[in-house]
């Protein structure tokens, strides 16, 4: 997959869902090739900072920028067509459509059918096992198998960007060392991710950067080296 190299900038940045106040003031920034992970105990605030981005929820931001793209007032079908892809918390593929076709929906920003075949050759070298059931229902697919194609899904769109929430829920070890591998292949491919992860472990191997949450707001950021060894990050992201 090619493409331009970009960076993510958010500054500012608040969700508030009525009078809930879900996430305060978040800033950070994600650059082409980097890997930066989100922690925190759960309502923490991380999911509602991907949705956010995504224009999902109504959101303020005093900057929200990809490359050249404001995205402040930016819709989330046009958000997509600025190059970022979003892999939701729970899967959320079509469990009545075929992989292949579930596969197709997530290119709908692609113009050339050439291109859609592409990007989907590339995406079944990247999961082999998505090609050997490319018409098999995707609701007949295990939980590990479902991941791996809403990953590839949103991977169709050949995103510069790619936004994942939780993508190791409910799966096995050896299925979470997939998804590390994965995750580095895109990295080293030039993608910037985004990671939310309760899975400590999984993040800290795949981040070069994180930011721990902790009532919506950033309570610290730094390596992921560093913030794995440090005994608040504990105190923060379980709350010990």
């Amino acid at each position: 997959m090619t493409f331009v190299a970009q960076d993510l900038v958010v500054s500012g940045l608040s969700v508030h869902y009525g009078g809930v106040r879900a996430v305060n003031s978040v800033s950070f920034t994600v650059g082409a090739g980097e890997c930066v992970g989100i922690v925190g105990a759960n309502g923490a605030g991380k999911t509602s900072t991907l949705k956010a981005l995504m224009g999902l929820v109504p959101r303020h931001a005093d900057t929200l920028r990809f490359g050249d793209h404001d995205l402040t007032r930016t819709k989330a079908r046009d958000i997509v067509r600025c190059g970022i892809g979003y892999v939701p918390e729970g899967r959320h593929v079509f469990p009545g459509l075929t992989v292949e076709k579930n596969l197709l929906l997530g290119a709908y920003t692609l113009p050339w059918k050439t291109a859609v075949q592409q990007t989907m050759s590339e995406v079944f070298d990247l999961f082999p096992m998505l090609a050997e059931m490319r018409h098999r229902l995707a609701g007949a697919l295990s939980g590990g198998q479902q991941q791996m194609l809403a990953v590839g899904r949103a991977l169709m769109a050949n995103p510069k960007l790619i936004l994942l929430d939780e993508p190791s829920m409910g799966l096995s070890p050896k299925l979470i060392d997939d998804i590390l591998t994965v995750l580095r292949r895109l990295s080293a491919a030039g993608h910037a991710l985004l990671l939310v992860e309760q899975n400590a472990k999984l993040t800290f191997e795949a981040t070069t950067t994180c930011l721990v949450m902790e009532n919506g707001e950033v309570a610290m950021t730094g390596t992921s080296t560093t913030l794995r060894h440090d005994p608040r990050v504990r105190q923060i992201y379980l709350g010990l």
